[in-house]
């Protein structure tokens, strides 16, 4: 079942409208949220995210669009979905609705739908058996800036680089800006480890404002053992750092094995995530 504007329709009737603006020109943002027995994680800062690039966007967010009424709508598409007591991937998509060419008419107004899927890992893990390689993607690159960090509808770059990735049989690929600095992961943010310093690409860069990204950060403030550092990652850093990894709100932590010839380890990965499960069992 999906939640459109509060109505619970089938699949087969939850069809958009050609005119819809999300569909037309990518008028529409969207967060992807874990839900383990209808607890949301980190639900505040995806709501709080949500409105600020609302806000970047200009749309006009409806009064009732509180954090406490899109998640009882949550709540109720995954009980509709038979998910309410299990493991769950939910998508929240807000679009502009009908009405206008790419400036949008008095008659456009902010619509939401809901979509909900079984996970089957509760909590967050690293399998050390499975290798994760990873390349460059330089057919394309990202213009520096805020707006490129909006969790929007056009994912023309991710979309072509996943593609790229399962040719030439990748995991995963990193994604460079303009200035040819390497700002994030196609589905994550981007964290490089060399001794005790612990480095990630700052949002000026264009990368996505990470939900997981946050907690990474806040859990690493805690550590006096590491120095961290928002700062631009250049290509030939990749190959001098001792760990890379992915996060993700999905997935969690996700250690990079390999990236050309360079191998990598996971031991600060792991400690990491350990981390994050306490911080979770907390919440």
């Amino acid at each position: 079942m999906i939640n459109f504007n509060g109505t619970l329709l089938s699949e087969a009737d939850s069809k958009l409208i050609v005119n819809n603006r999300g569909y037309k020109y990518g008028d529409a943002l969207f967060e992807t949220l874990k839900v383990v027995n209808g607890k949301i994680f980190f639900w505040e800062d995806h709501y709080f995210r949500l409105m600020s690039s609302m806000r970047i966007l200009r749309m006009d967010i409806p009064m009732n669009f509180t954090m406490e009424f899109l998640e009882s709508e949550i709540l109720k598409t995954l009980e509709a979905n038979d998910l309410l007591n299990a493991s769950a991937r939910v998508r929240l998509n807000v679009d502009r609705g009908e009405g206008g060419k790419y400036a949008p008419s008095k008659e456009a107004q902010v619509h939401y739908n809901i979509s909900a899927e079984p996970h089957n890992l509760p909590f967050y893990n690293i399998d050390d058996s499975r290798s994760y390689i990873v390349d460059l993607y330089k057919d394309y690159f990202v213009a520096p800036g805020l707006l490129s960090g909006l969790k929007s509808n056009n994912k023309a770059i991710q979309v072509i680089g996943s593609i790229y990735a399962k040719e030439n049989d990748f995991d995963n690929c990193l994604v460079l800006n303009t200035n040819k600095s390497v700002i994030e992961a196609l589905n994550g943010n981007l964290f490089l480890v060399k001794g005790d310093t612990i480095k990630t690409p700052p949002l000026e860069d264009g990368c996505l404002k990470g939900v997981m990204r946050k907690q990474i950060l806040e859990l690493l403030a805690k550590d006096v053992n590491v120095t961290v550092e928002e700062a631009s990652i250049s290509p030939f850093e990749l190959q001098k750092a001792d760990e890379l990894f992915v996060t993700n709100v999905i997935k969690g932590i996700v250690p990079i094995t390999k990236y050309r010839k360079k191998t990598y380890g996971s031991d600060f990965a792991q400690s990491l995530i350990a981390k994050l499960n306490a911080k979770l069992r907390l919440l």
